[in-house]
């Protein structure tokens, strides 16, 4: 017997609870039937420029390159604002529908926990996890700060002196990922001067103008600018050191400081997909994860590819959402 949709979402909410990892994809091939028959519309919940959507667009690109999608085409699409809400919402009013992808990244976690964004990233469906992120701060080559210890030691003294940016908004990863070591180090981090920006693209076109003295943002936007000479990379939050471009870059731990904040980038599907769907874009994301091309872009970037697929991402959803709690409980940022 056939097993109804219904059911192919109750085991997959059994296989995600019970830790069959393991099993998951040979059991889920076994039934995997479903294939694309009409355009993929890939719903991009931020603004053109930033790592989201460099990493968005390079999937759509390798998906449609490597003949993934059964002769159908992937559509990019833009949907900035409410930090990534509308986007969302356009995936609610497409339930079941898996001709549509939107993206998962750990900002949207972060800014339903502060109350930015106005949806529960929980009731969307976390294909797969194609990249680790580690968050970088930078500065102007001429800046006099050399080392996040700088950093620190500025901001101790008069936390209001240096202007950060971040994006698209206070609360969000990139925000999260300065404010939680700069805490731990003594810094009053509720007095920071924090100037949100559109997207990383325009916190660098800002910090290379004057308008700022410090980004917080990844590594697609920073690396490049440190590459041509134009900033300083002072730390990395990431729990190891990096390679390539990142490899000379301290973390901030080597400066003396405990703390650490990875963030992840993938792909969602609406609710109310079925195991079948699910398997599809599994493998088919699977595929782009491995290629060269995607590798080689990722690692560039300054970042790591890595690829989880449905379990390991289900699995992450729900402990990164507990620990962003704790965090921005601790950093005092509930009320925004």
């Amino acid at each position: 017997m056939t097993p109804t949709p219904l059911q192919r979402r109750q085991w997959l909410e059994l296989v995600a609870a019970s830790g069959m990892a393991g099993v998951f994809p040979a059991l889920a091939q076994a039934q995997s039937a479903w294939k694309p028959t009409q355009a993929i519309n890939y719903v991009i919940g931020v603004a053109a420029g930033g790592s989201v959507d460099l990493y968005a667009r390079s999937i759509k690109q390798g998906l449609d390159s490597f003949k993934l999608v059964n002769a159908q085409t992937v559509i990019a699409d833009n949907k900035p604002g409410a930090a990534g809400l509308i986007a969302l919402q356009q995936l609610q009013r497409n339930r079941g529908n898996a001709h549509y992808l939107g993206t998962f990244h750990t900002g949207g976690i972060a800014g339903q926990v502060t109350g930015i964004l106005k949806a529960d990233v929980r009731e969307f469906v976390p294909v797969a996890m194609l990249v680790e992120e580690t968050t970088l701060v930078a500065v102007p080559v001429d800046s006099p700060l050399k080392s996040g210890r700088d950093l620190v030691n500025a901001l101790k003294r008069n936390p209001e002196s240096l202007k950060i940016a971040v994006a698209p908004l206070k609360g969000l990863n990139t925000h999260l990922a300065i404010a939680k070591p700069l805490k731990l180090a003594g810094v009053d981090v509720a007095k920071m001067t924090v100037a949100p920006f559109r997207s990383s693209a325009d916190s660098m076109t800002a910090l290379l103008g004057g308008h700022v003295d410090v980004v917080s943002a990844t590594g697609p936007t920073v690396v490049p600018m440190a590459q041509a000479g134009r900033v300083r990379i002072l730390v990395s939050a990431a729990a190891e050191r990096g390679t390539g471009p990142l490899a000379k870059v301290p973390t901030w731990r080597e400066e003396g400081v405990a703390a650490d904040y990875v963030s992840y980038n993938g792909v969602l599907l609406p609710a109310g997909v079925d195991a079948e769907q699910i398997r599809f874009w599994e493998q088919a994301l699977k595929q782009v994860a491995a290629s060269p091309e995607w590798i080689a872009m990722v690692e560039k970037s300054g970042n790591k590819p890595i690829f989880k697929g449905y379990v390991d991402s289900h699995r992450y959803m729900q402990s990164e959402f507990k620990l962003t709690q704790e965090l921005v409980a601790e950093l005092g940022l509930n009320a925004l």
